[in-house]
């Protein structure tokens, strides 16, 4: 079974074109060199090109919205009496007090800690749900010395020994003893409660262990390494853009933007038009805790966006998305703390807004800018330049920030800030750094894990939500069944506001995500936008009970609509008609607008022109735009 979630320390076992390997070396931020386990040869590849290997350690993955509260009471407590020893990895007295503390013995914490490494869950610590002591079993103390001795004098030492070998061992010395030799499982059992950081500290050393398990750390508000504070907040964004299908103007668009204080990189976005809130919140953490590399192949971007990994500490203003108890709770399960500003405070994020000043100044650049005020406005006439759909505009946004904003010189630290987070990772002659984050291996359940949800309960005919109707055979076993108290149980759901048109089922018998489709396959797919626009416009139009009949009859109206509209305006000059056809699209736009960034991009590789010629992109601060308000500048001071 391959673990949820995986490290990159050295001595680490990965999988590389199916191939097993070990990681010997970090060569940066992007690539490792692994070597071949059965020929021994070496290769220097991308991080998003390895997986973990298969573990055969038990994965424990429950489902967080059927914890009960004093399950998740003990989770949370378990978690902050280990968290010590996880900080101070291959410190045996971090473990004796926690040991001393929770009142268990020193293997059941490491039990808790490798239940938690391979899920990055705190609720997995729990393990799996009581079954009365049914099936459990004990080795004769003899027995139980001789294993620990081997793995002591055999396993945990320089000479590196292959768990293999080692069981061939355990067998001679238990025959030798006249006691029955025990079978290979419980003795990768034993293994496996051993630590991580303990097994690389005795097979590859000391100074390897600490390079890699004991980071530099910090306490909020000073940010002293990468990920350890972090700030998210919202912004609308100054351009009008148009709808993916008729490339009518739509809406401004919404920013939420998560902020490495440390180095001022950016962590995670998420652009929506929904209103902040916790939908977009929930997309914009999942987004900074995965690896990038899928979401700028799907944006077809060059570059790289070298940042993934769990934030310590993240600090939000007194928003109500973060009061709710959906995302805070998945926050906290992923071990994550969340600091909420105190009310009121009369300080800006001083930083966030150098980062801004550039980024609205380059969006009031685009067509369809709405401007920060209405005096820059003055005659422009924003809906009718505008021309970036949601996506296009996505992908020009994803390219600044990766090209542009991540690789220029910030006078407040003195370098860009994509070398001020290498600097934190790896470290330099001042620092030491905190070692490449682990990853997460299943990148859907991470996104599903911060998604909005609701609870139905599941009938003949599959689930309603919002009226519309879905079903997949997965739900037969489920449906009519009883909770203790006679009444339907109710089942959670994840939504993808994106696409209504498939919800996600967590089966809490497998544990896993599973897709469920609309019951009806022929109606179309939708967002949950387009999903109230139609709703919005049934009730205007009638009155009485909905139905997703109605729902989907008026989504086709309105597309109707809309199509002779075009044909009945002004957009249906030559211009217009290139755009219907396709001739002529916001592509061009797009592509004119990230050229001149590249262009921006050469000025940041060592003209000297660019740092002196006033016109530095990341310090431009002349612009009126204050999109984030309410953000204050403690977490920014040292």
């Amino acid at each position: 079974m391959k673990q949820e979630i995986f490290y990159l320390n050295v001595g680490q076992q990965i999988i590389y074109n199916d191939i097993l390997c070990t990681i010997i070396r970090n060569v940066d931020v992007r690539r490792i060199s692994i070597e071949e386990n059965a020929s021994g040869i070496i290769h220097t590849v991308n991080i998003g090109e390895v997986s973990p290997a298969e573990s055969d350690k038990e994965i424990i993955n429950r489902n967080l919205l059927e914890i009960s509260e004093k399950e998740w009471e003990i989770a949370q407590n378990r978690f902050r009496i280990i968290r010590a020893a996880i900080e101070n990895r291959g410190n045996l007295k971090f473990i004796e007090k926690a040991a001393e503390e929770a009142k268990v013995d020193k293997a059941t914490v490491y039990r808790w800690i490798n239940r938690y490494e391979q899920t990055g869950s705190i609720i997995s610590i729990l393990g799996k749900k009581k079954n009365g002591g049914r099936g459990k079993s004990r080795l004769p103390e003899e027995l139980e010395q001789i294993i620990q001795k081997c793995i002591k004098e055999i396993y945990l030492t320089s000479s590196r020994k292959s768990i293999n070998f080692l069981i061939r061992a355990i067998g001679f010395e238990c025959k030798t003893s006249g006691i029955k030799i025990p079978h290979s499982t419980t003795i990768r059992r034993r293994i496996n409660e051993i630590s991580e950081e303990e097994k690389i500290k005795q097979r590859y050393g000391k100074k390897i262990s600490d390079n890699n398990f004991k980071p530099i750390r910090g306490s909020f508000p000073h940010a002293n390494h990468p990920l350890s504070v972090v700030q998210i907040d919202h912004t609308p964004v100054d351009i009008i853009l148009v709808d993916e299908v008729f490339r009518q103007p739509f809406n401004r668009p919404y920013l939420t933007v998560a902020i490495d204080v440390y180095s001022r990189m950016i962590l995670g976005i998420n652009i929506s038009f929904d209103p902040p809130g916790a939908m977009g919140t929930g997309l914009c953490v999942s987004n900074a805790i995965l690896g990038k590399e899928n979401y700028l192949s799907k944006l077809n971007i060059d570059g790289s966006w070298p940042c993934w990994g769990v934030m310590e500490t993240i600090h939000v203003d007194n928003a109500k998305e973060f009061r709710g108890n959906m995302l805070k709770r998945a926050c906290e399960n992923y071990g994550m703390n969340i600091e909420f500003r105190p009310v009121a405070t009369p300080h800006y994020g001083g930083h966030i807004e150098r980062f801004l000043g550039s980024f609205s100044k380059a969006v009031h650049d685009l067509p369809g800018t709405t401007f920060s005020n209405i005096n820059e406005r003055s005659s422009y006439k924003s809906e009718k330049k505008a021309s970036f759909t949601l996506a296009e505009f996505e992908k020009w946004m994803v390219t600044y920030i990766v090209n542009i904003y991540h690789k220029s010189i910030h006078s407040g630290i003195g370098m860009t800030p994509e070398e001020k987070y290498i600097d934190g990772i790896f470290g330099n002659n001042d620092i030491k750094g905190i070692g490449l984050p682990p990853r997460f291996h299943n990148e859907r359940k991470v996104r599903l894990d911060f998604m909005p949800y609701t609870e139905r309960t599941i009938q003949a005919t599959g689930v309603v939500i919002d009226h519309i109707h879905y079903y997949d055979e997965v739900l037969r076993k489920y449906i009519n069944i009883e909770n203790k108290k006679q009444s339907q149980k109710k089942y959670s759901f994840r939504i993808n506001p994106k696409d209504i048109s498939v919800i996600y089922f967590f089966d809490p018998d497998t544990n896993e995500y599973f897709e469920i489709p609309y019951r009806d396959a022929r109606h179309p797919p939708m967002s949950v936008w387009e999903y109230r626009a139609a709703v919005k416009k049934w009730k205007e139009d009638n009155k009485g009970p909905i139905n997703q009949d109605h729902i989907f009859e008026t989504y086709k109206k309105l597309e109707e609509i809309e199509l002779k509209a075009i044909k009945s305006t002004k957009k249906l000059s030559k211009n217009s008609r290139r755009i219907i056809n396709k001739e002529f699209t916001s592509k061009e736009f797009l592509v004119e607008s990230i050229s001149k960034l590249n262009k921006d991009l050469e000025l940041t590789k060592g003209s000297p022109n660019y740092k002196n010629s006033g016109e530095d992109t990341v310090s431009a601060t002349e612009t009126n735009l204050k999109p984030f308000e309410n953000l204050d500048d403690e977490a920014f001071d040292s």
